[in-house]
């Protein structure tokens, strides 16, 4: 058996990673894995109190996508694409937001120790947004804990996102504007992003369709 080939799909907070995940498995026949962010008992009181809840959020989050990484490997992946809605670095950005400089250090120390048994995509598919359209889309999707969110962390993460993706260059790199787009409402969109990954990719590429909005 082959190499199976991983598409992990990054953004900030409401752009939508896990609808064009759970779309592009369905329609390329992929294995889909999601992040398993729900099961977090302390996120709900991060959003309450952050100061007071972020290092045991991010530290649940660190290790439990630390395992479901583990996980993976133990698969027998038949599927010849494998499809995330999250990358494993994501947690790193939030907890540089959240996390005071004492828990930030010691953060770093077990991160670094777990992150040296990841495997990196094969291909990034990184969803940009505009800080209004995200806060847009999670007011929309209604979930009770994320409605305390305020503009301004909201904002900070989205440039956090930005900046790292700029830099990055340990994978292949789709950018997907998709402030005027919809590939869960319109077909066509999910088409055209679907067209586009199938080509060849190597470095970054960036798409930014006409839309239909």
């Amino acid at each position: 058996m082959g190499k199976t080939f991983m598409l992990a799909i990054e953004g900030a907070i409401g752009v939508g990673k896990t609808s064009l995940a759970k779309r592009i498995a369905d329609q390329l026949d992929a294995r889909l894995v999601q992040e398993e962010f729900e099961e977090n008992p302390f996120l709900a009181d991060f959003y309450r109190n952050s100061e007071v809840y972020a290092f045991q959020t991010q530290l649940w989050f660190l290790l439990s996508r630390y395992r479901q990484q583990q996980d993976l490997k133990q698969l027998d992946l038949f599927a010849p694409l494998m499809v995330t809605d999250y990358m494993f670095m994501k947690d790193r950005l939030f907890a540089s937001l959240t996390l005071s400089n004492k828990e930030m250090a010691l953060y770093d120390r077990i991160a670094d120790l777990l992150e040296r048994d990841i495997v990196a995509p094969d291909l990034v598919i990184y969803l940009q947004a505009d800080t209004n359209r995200l806060m847009e889309n999670i007011r929309k999707r209604g979930r009770a804990y994320e409605m305390r969110m305020e503009w301004q962390y909201l904002d900070s993460l989205n440039q956090l996102y930005n900046e790292y993706f700029f830099r990055f260059d340990k994978s292949p790199l789709l950018i997907i504007n998709t402030n005027e787009i919809d590939f869960v409402a319109n077909p066509g969109d999910l088409d055209e992003i679907i067209k586009f990954i199938r080509e060849p990719v190597g470095g970054t590429r960036f798409f930014n369709p006409a839309g239909s909005r």
